[in-house]
C-alpha cells in the first residue's frame, strides 16, 4: 500500500534521529537518512519537547508536503470545486469537474516529479535510496513499469479517489455532515489539519496490515509491491480494491464536523503524499542544498523488506506492535529472526 503523507501521508520523519548505530552495510542503499530513523517525537516517553517542536515546525511552518497540500486544497476549493449547494443532486457537471481536477493534479504533480527525477535525471542518483530507476518486464502491464503505474494510478486511482470526494460533497450538500467555518471555529479548523495526519496514520496501519494477510496480499496488494524501485506514479498504483481500502479513511468526516477544505486536504494527503513518498529521493536539491523533503525512507524500508513499517512515522504504531524497522543492522536481525519463527 502506498504511504500517504502521513500520510499522506505519509513516512515523514524529517528530523535526524538521536545518534545511534550507523549501518555497516553501506551497499544496502545508494543513500539513506541518518540511521536509526525515528517516529514522531510527540509520542516518545518522556516526550522530547524540543524535537517535537522542530518536527511540527518542519511539517507546517516551512515549505513541506503539509503546507503544499494546504495551499492546493484552498486553491482547489475556491477555484476548482462546486458550491456545496450545487452538490445536493448528483449531476455529471460537478462530478466530472471533480474527476477532471483530480486527474490533472495527479498527472501534473507526478508527471513533473517523474520528468525531473527520472526522465531528465536532473539530480542523478544524488539522495536516491536505490540506484535503479524505472523497470521493464512481464510483471508489469505493457512490460513497462511507468505505463503500468500510470494506468492504475490515473484510471482506477483517480476514479475511486474522486468517488469518495463526490460522496463527501453530496453528504455535505444534503446536510448529512455538519460543516464548520474558520470564522466560527478557528482553533478546530486549524487543529484538524495535523489531526488528519494522525487519523490517516492509524487507518493506514490497520488497512495495510490487513492487506498483508496472505489471501488479500496475493489477490490485491501484490500488485503494488511489484514496485521495488519506486517512482512517483507508483504511489497510487494499486489494485482497485486497495484503492477502496486506502481512500476510505476520508469517511471519518461523516462523523467529525469539518470543512470541504479539510476533505480535499485529506485526499491530497493520501494521493499526492503517496506520490511524493514513492519518488525514491530523500529530498529535492537546489544549489546542492536540500530544499524540500519528499522521500519516505520509512516506507522505502517496507518496499525493501515487506513485513515491517506498515504505518507511517506520524504515529508509532509499528513500534507498539513490534513491526518497526529503523534501518539499523539490529532491526534487520530482529526482522530476520521473526521470519524464522
Amino acid at each position: 500500500m502506498a504511504t500517504p503523507s502521513s500520510p499522506s501521508s505519509i513516512n515523514r520523519t524529517r528530523n535526524p534521529a538521536p545518534d545511534g548505530d550507523k549501518p555497516k552495510a553501506k551497499s544496502e542503499w545508494n543513500y539513506h537518512p541518518p540511521i536509526p530513523i525515528d517516529n514522531n517525537p510527540l509520542f516518545s516517553w518522556p516526550i522530547r519537547w524540543k524535537d517535537t517542536l522542530v518536527y511540527y515546525r518542519d511539517s507546517w511552518l516551512v515549505i513541506s508536503e503539509g503546507t503544499i497540500f494546504i495551499l492546493f486544497a484552498v486553491l482547489s476549493w475556491h477555484f476548482l470545486s462546486p458550491d456545496i449547494t450545487a452538490t445536493q443532486n448528483l449531476h455529471w457537471s460537478w462530478i466530472g469537474g471533480i474527476w477532471l481536477r483530480n486527474f490533472l493534479i495527479l498527472l501534473g504533480v507526478a508527471g513533473v516529479l517523474h520528468y525531473y527525477f527520472f526522465a531528465r535525471q536532473q539530480q542523478g542518483t544524488e539522495l536516491k535510496y536505490v540506484p535503479s530507476f524505472m523497470s521493464k518486464g512481464s510483471r508489469f502491464l505493457f512490460n513497462n513499469q511507468l505505463l503500468d503505474n500510470m494506468c492504475y494510478a490515473l484510471i482506477s486511482g483517480v476514479l475511486i479517489w474522486s468517488a469518495f470526494e463526490v460522496l463527501m460533497f453530496w453528504a455535505m450538500g444534503n446536510g448529512y455532515v455538519n460543516i464548520i467555518t474558520f470564522q466560527d471555529h478557528p482553533i478546530w479548523f486549524v487543529l484538524a489539519l495535523p489531526l488528519i495526519f494522525i487519523w490517516i496514520a492509524f487507518h493506514f496501519y490497520c488497512v495495510h496490515r490487513l492487506l498483508h494477510v496472505k489471501f488479500l496480499y496475493d489477490w490485491v496488494h501484490a500488485l503494488h509491491h511489484r514496485n521495488i524501485a519506486t517512482g512517483p506514479f507508483s504511489g497510487v498504483s494499486m489494485h482497485p480494491v486497495e484503492h477502496l481500502f486506502y481512500f476510505s479513511s476520508v469517511l471519518i468526516h461523516l462523523i467529525v464536523p469539518t470543512h470541504p477544505v479539510h476533505i480535499i486536504f485529506h485526499l491530497y494527503s493520501l494521493s499526492l503524499g503517496a506520490v511524493f513518498g514513492h519518488t525514491g529521493f530523500d529530498a529535492l536539491l537546489v544549489k546542492n542544498k536540500k530544499r524540500l523533503a519528499i522521500g519516505h525512507f520509512h516506507h522505502q524500508l517496507h518496499h525493501r523488506f515487506f513485513d515491517c513499517n506498515y504505518g507511517s512515522v506520524d504515529m508509532p504504531w509499528d513500534k507498539w506492535f513490534g513491526t518497526f524497522h529503523d534501518g539499523s543492522p539490529n532491526a534487520m536481525n530482529r526482522i530476520r529472526s521473526t521470519r524464522k519463527l
